[in-house]
């Protein structure tokens, strides 16, 4: 295992949130999908997710507030939350 998926410090889920806002930075569809279903099977709130994506938003303007409402879709598709 190498620390990108060693049972660390850092819980499985918050290096997801760290992915994805990696993610979303770089502006990467397939990698947003990835790790949104990723969080989606760890566990991860929409109220969880919306504050990651408040964040990625803060630190990245508005192309990470597109990309961000991309993985809010992508998040609603995987639960079957709002439409």
């Amino acid at each position: 295992q190498d620390a990108t998926t060693a049972k660390t410090v850092t819980i499985e889920k918050t290096k997801e949130f760290m992915a994805l806002g990696i993610a979303i930075a770089t502006r990467c569809d397939s990698c947003i999908g990835f790790h949104v279903r990723t969080l989606v099977r760890l566990g991860a709130t929409r109220e969880e997710l919306c504050e990651a994506l408040a964040m990625a938003t803060y630190m990245g303007g508005g192309p990470s507030c597109a990309y961000s409402a991309k993985a809010l879709k992508a998040f609603d598709v995987f639960t079957e939350g709002p439409k």
